[in-house]
């Protein structure tokens, strides 16, 4: 059963369309992920998904309660965190906590339970007395989400609650995720980094406010049309115009090599062909299975 269900949702500013048309439906015990290129449309959809901004229309229920007319049944069973860090620098790691508390009625001996299980997860017992501002980029994430699990919501919803995090910060904030998720939480998490894409149980793809392609990461890995082959050469921007102006191919960067798109009916040899006319013929190129990222790409470029 979903918990959280968002239909035909548009959202505009002054003319500009941020949210158009925008469905989805996320189950209780399910991390959905939300990828997409910045002005895709994350921010707007998850602010209306907490009735932090008026939409223009859709809805958009929580427990079958609107947020159009239920807000105030709904905040308590929703947890938010938003994309920059709105916490109060001047306060320790425990006033933080104690404060978002006091917003939602958390006190005493259920603070303190709650309070002792956030930090053994989070990690963030050795720093209670420290000011929230002098905490590193994942101490302060990981704060930022304790304060808001503090009142145990349902719908937990994160806009890119990773970005700039360290890779260690980023698996130990993930692992925080699947414990929640297995305690029965409905997690909805914008992130810009395809390997946490990669660990949803599924994934929508959302560009220019419309939504590109929902499914799980497997299915959307099935989605890719045509061949993918991994060029081993430094993509300075010369190579790639010359690549760019090969006949039939889409080259993109990726890291250091450079994948190179192929329509269905281009084989290996006729692309090694193309490339060594070039002047690509020294190049290592091998053929690749299609990622996530492959396929947005993919999808955001229509072709």
């Amino acid at each position: 059963m979903s918990v959280l269900e968002v239909t035909r949702l548009f959202k505009r500013y002054h003319g500009l369309t941020a949210v158009d048309g925008f469905s989805m439906a996320v189950e209780a015990g399910r991390i959905v992920a939300v990828a997409g290129p910045d002005g895709a449309g994350k921010t707007s959809l998850f602010r209306a998904a907490c009735g932090l901004i008026d939409f223009d229309s859709g809805d958009v229920t929580v427990g079958g309660i609107s947020v159009k007319t239920g807000m105030g049944r709904i905040k308590p069973l929703m947890g938010y965190m938003p994309q920059s860090f709105s916490l109060y620098p001047d306060l320790s790691v425990e006033e933080n906590l104690r404060f978002y508390a006091g917003l939602f009625g958390v006190s005493g001996d259920v603070f303190a339970s709650r309070r002792e299980r956030l930090y053994r997860f989070s990690g963030l017992e050795p720093f209670v007395k420290r000011r929230a501002g002098n905490l590193s980029g994942g101490m302060k994430q990981k704060l930022a989400l304790s304060c808001a699990l503090i009142h145990q919501p349902s719908v937990l919803i994160l806009d890119e609650p990773t970005t700039g995090v360290d890779p260690l910060s980023r698996q130990q904030f993930w692992d925080i995720l699947m414990s929640l998720r297995r305690d029965g939480a409905a997690v909805i998490v914008a992130t810009p980094y395809m390997d946490e894409v990669a660990l949803a149980d599924r994934v929508v793809f959302m560009h220019a406010g419309k939504k590109l392609a929902e499914g799980t990461p497997d299915e959307l890995r099935r989605l890719y049309s045509g061949g993918i082959y991994r060029l081993a050469l430094e993509p300075t921007a010369e190579r790639m115009a010359l690549l760019s102006g090969i006949e039939g191919v889409a080259p993109y960067r990726f890291g250091a090599d450079v994948h190179i798109y192929v329509p269905p009916d281009m084989s290996g040899g006729e692309l090694a062909a193309r490339l060594a006319d070039s002047g690509f013929g020294d190049a290592p190129v091998e053929r690749i299975e299609a990622g996530l990222e492959d396929v947005f790409i993919q999808l955001m470029s229509g072709q």
